[in-house]
C-alpha cells in the first residue's frame, strides 16, 4: 500500500502548515499574556508581603494583622 505524496509531507498533528502557524501564533500570544499576568501578580504579592522578611522578621507586621491573626490562629490549630 503506497502512501500519497501529501501524506508523506504531512505533520504528525494532521495540521497543514498554515494551520500550524496560526495555532503557534495563538499559543504564543496566550502564553505571553499568561506570563505577564503572573509577573504582575507576583509583584503585587511581593509588595503586600515580601517573601524574605527584614531584620525584624514578620513580627514587624502592622498591628491590625497581628490582632487578626491572634483571633484566627486558634481556629486553625
Amino acid at each position: 500500500m503506497a502512501l500519497d505524496q501529501d501524506d508523506q509531507r504531512g505533520s504528525l498533528s494532521g495540521l497543514t502548515d498554515q494551520e500550524a502557524r496560526e495555532f503557534h501564533r495563538i499559543f504564543m500570544s496566550s502564553f505571553i499574556m499568561f506570563v505577564v499576568v503572573a509577573i504582575i501578580a507576583h509583584v503585587l504579592v511581593w509588595m503586600w508581603r515580601p517573601w524574605f522578611p527584614g531584620e525584624e522578621g514578620y513580627t514587624a507586621l502592622p498591628d491590625s494583622v497581628n490582632v487578626a491573626m491572634t483571633h484566627v490562629l486558634p481556629y486553625l490549630t
